[in-house]
């Protein structure tokens, strides 16, 4: 395939037939001579005082090689925290639980046995008096006062953060009309298909750890655990094999990982971790969870003058690596893709005895949209203007890009107004409003939903960031001309195995199947940040971009020395790298390689070898947007949502791969949808959880999805040199507010204006059968 056309081509992933035929490897695969397991006895309190802990039963146990609790572990260093936010309150988060417990969960003692089955009856045999303390479980409560969480702060607030811009109150006074609301965002799980898991291997001679981790950011992983036991870095090696999914959830150092490694030093063998999957419902990180109160102020055309809103996020117990962060995402992105300039925004993080929340697909983004989204909503239904027109009237324009945002942001690129109109279109809008109005009259309840977004991504500037923002890559051409690639970057399923290879396959000109992707082993990759944000393209695949230009800039020096040419004379064709104008005077991209190892007949300025290491620093993020459309209908006698249409247009500037372009917005449309609908994380008034296992927590089927009808605006960015934004998260942002809008919408000849996620059945056959008298009310107005 000649290398001008990789570019925008439907390659099929290379990484799926190990995939799906099983001949991938997971954590749970590594076999390592003289594996022992690890269990943990955790809390079953929400929030208690650790009176006693007795674990001779379980050292007694058969098979029980070791049983480690906090003092064991008092030299080993917390579970890390990034963000550094002014006055932000940092509780102590030992690996162990140390004199206290503050969520179901929690890990108190740790088992290493020399079966997974004898180290989990043993981790049962572990005896704990516990004192149990209030729970703090409602958010709103908790922003008042006592009962804490941390009684040495003497608040639930572990921030609070505000920015103001423009004239709010102004915009207030002077408006036609107000609406307020109060938006549920509920907590959510990642459920990742493969639960988190850890192989940790301590060799005493050379005195080094390989730790095999289930994670997003094994680079950041190998800094984390060296300084948490206190063991020089370069004596630490961390290798990501496959990762059956992540969604965030495992861009984390957790407490089992730092524990497990701590065992395997002590123990002098290796250790592994596979978490249940009740293990994960209780203490892999959650998402979401926010209660955002949000007041709107508007002309009579719809326009928008003045934004405010109130955010309280839920951090849960402890800080996870990036918890605080994530709902300052949703600070700056509230206005969305609007051209808002008066706009005041309050956020908390607030304390709660649950598990910690984190970064889950969108990280504070989704959030920010639904806000927006619901706003422009409840805006077009006070008037009764069509929420599509109260889009047009507010959207920002082509014209002012680069666009400063109320919030400081800079956006980049955008023509907002195109994705909205193509998605129009291809819903068939009007026909659809006209379809809406008959169904009413037959007393049907159908409702058209819209959500216009953009997020902001490609994490993205270190300046910007609670950790380095840079990418990496490398590229080494081969002796024999196939081409070998590291990438900082740690795909679970975003495919860069394939579209870097497409990249390599254009820049050099060699067929893709000679280019081989390496990632996740730090003893083979140059440190890279790791895949979240989706940066892996727009950040890592600009380093490798400019790793390829350099390789090509060397061959292009050796060959027109062998070639007795003038480089400014040579051009990449073909495969070949020839005279222009006489294509019979070539070498070959292998020929060049070769030339280069052997190291005769170079340049005398050159070295021999063709290879080059980038790193590319953004200077700025990158902000993918696009309008989805989404159609139900509700099911009078059981209030159960079918969505019957679903239209999405995003725009990620650039594309590589328009195949797996569409597979991210197919999953990121899943997710949205589940919390839209299905998926909720609850715990109890006690703080006990209510929804632990596949059973209580509702995951959508295939058959519960819809077909997808995608297309694509395309508004290349400036930031890196591809003009490539991210897509992985845009269908998880886009969706959850189309799908709520379209519900609500359904169920408007009811004169409701809004209604809490998830949007199950019995929420809303309570509804249409008059039992809800909250959820038939109105939106507060002035």
């Amino acid at each position: 395939m000649a290398f001008t056309s990789m570019m925008g081509a439907r390659v099929t992933r290379r990484e799926d037939p190990r995939l799906i035929t099983g001949r991938s490897t997971y954590v749970d695969d590594v076999k390592l001579a003289g594996m022992t397991y690890a269990a943990f006895a955790r809390s079953p309190f929400a929030h208690a005082r650790i009176v006693r802990v007795d674990v001779s039963a379980a050292q007694a146990a058969p098979g029980v090689l070791a049983v480690f609790t906090a003092d064991d572990l008092r030299d080993v260093g917390d579970v890390p925290t990034a963000p550094q936010i002014e006055g932000l309150k940092v509780p102590k988060h030992p690996p162990l639980a140390r004199g206290r417990v503050a969520h179901v969960g929690e890990p108190v003692v740790a088992v290493v046995a020399s079966t997974p089955e004898e180290a989990n009856d043993a981790a049962e045999l572990v005896d704990v008096e516990y004192e149990e303390l209030p729970a703090v479980v409602d958010l709103e409560r908790a922003l008042k006062g006592a009962p804490y969480v941390h009684d040495e702060f003497g608040t639930n607030v572990a921030y609070t953060m505000e920015v103001n811009s423009g004239d709010v109150e102004a915009a207030f006074a002077n408006a036609a009309v107000t609406v307020s609301e109060r938006l549920l965002n509920q907590r959510v799980a990642p459920v990742s298909i493969e639960p988190r898991g850890m192989v940790a291997h301590w060799e005493p001679g050379p005195a080094h750890l390989t730790l095999w981790s289930s994670t997003q950011i094994p680079h950041l992983l190998r800094t984390q655990m060296a300084l948490a036991l206190k063991v020089p870095e370069q004596r630490v090696r961390t290798i990501a094999p496959d990762v059956g999914g992540g969604f965030g959830s495992k861009l984390d150092v957790y407490a089992e990982e730092i524990t497990a490694a701590f065992a395997s030093r002590a123990l002098g063998r290796p250790v592994k971790y596979v978490e249940t999957r009740s293990e994960s419902f209780m203490s892999t990180v959650h998402g979401r969870d926010q209660i955002d109160f949000i007041d709107v102020a508007a002309q009579r055309d719809g326009r928008i003058t003045g934004l405010k809103v109130e955010i309280l996020a839920n951090l849960g117990a402890y800080h996870q690596l990036l918890t605080p962060a994530i709902p300052t995402l949703t600070l700056l992105m509230v206005p969305g893709a609007y051209d808002l300039q008066s706009v005041s925004v309050k956020l908390h993080g607030l304390f709660t005895t649950e598990a910690p929340t984190d970064a889950y697909r969108g990280a504070g983004r989704p959030e920010a949209t639904f806000l927006i989204e619901r706003a422009i909503d409840l805006v077009a239904a006070k008037l009764a203007l069509d929420p599509a027109e109260v889009r047009r009237r507010n959207l920002i324009r082509k014209e002012q890009f680069p666009y400063a945002s109320a919030m400081g942001l800079t956006y980049d690129s955008g023509d907002y107004h195109a994705a909205l109109e193509k998605a129009l279109r291809i819903a068939g809008y009007d026909t659809l409003r006209k379809e809406q109005a008959r169904a009413r009259d037959e007393g049907r309840l159908f409702g058209i939903g819209l959500s216009s977004y953009v997020e902001v991504c490609g994490m993205g500037p270190s300046s910007a960031l609670p950790a380095p923002g840079w990418g990496s890559a490398t590229v080494r051409v081969e002796p024999t001309g196939g081409v070998t690639v590291m990438t900082g970057a740690s795909p679970h399923g975003q495919g860069e195995e394939t579209t870097f290879a497409q990249m390599v396959a254009e820049r050099l000109g060699v067929p893709i199947d000679d280019v081989v992707v390496l990632h996740g082993d730090s003893a083979v990759v140059q440190y890279g940040i790791g895949t979240f944000g989706s940066r892996s393209t727009a950040v890592d695949g600009a380093a490798l971009y400019n790793a390829l230009e350099t390789v090509r800039e060397k061959a292009l020096k050796i060959a027109a020395h062998q070639m007795e040419a003038n480089v400014g004379d040579l051009e990449f064709k073909n495969g070949k790298i020839s005279v222009k104008g006489n294509p019979e005077k070539s070498m070959s991209t292998a020929e060049v390689a070769f030339a280069a190892f052997r190291g005769v007949n170079l340049p005398a300025d050159v070295e021999p070898g063709l290879e080059a290491t980038r790193r590319f620093e953004p200077p700025n993020f990158v902000y993918p947007f696009g309008t989805h459309v989404c159609v139900v209908e509700i099911e009078r006698a059981t209030g159960a949502v079918k969505v019957v249409k679903y239209v999405a247009v995003d725009d990620c500037g650039n594309v590589i791969n328009p195949m797996i372009v569409e597979g991210q917005v197919h999953g990121g449309i899943a997710q949205g949808l589940a919390q839209a609908l299905y998926e909720e994380i609850v715990y109890d008034e006690n703080g006990q959880l209510a929804t632990g296992s596949l059973l209580q927590y509702t995951v959508p089927h295939a058959n519960q999805v819809p077909n997808y009808e995608l297309d694509r605006t395309v508004t290349p960015t400036d930031v890196n040199p591809m003009g490539i934004k991210g897509v992985g998260e845009a269908g998880t942002i886009g969706a959850t507010p189309a799908v709520v809008n379209a519900v609500v919408d359904a169920l408007a000849p009811f004169g409701v204006v809004n209604v809490d996620m998830p949007c199950k059945p019995e929420r809303i056959w309570r509804i249409v059968n008059g039992h809800d008298g909250k959820a038939n009310g109105k939106a507060a107005v002035s």
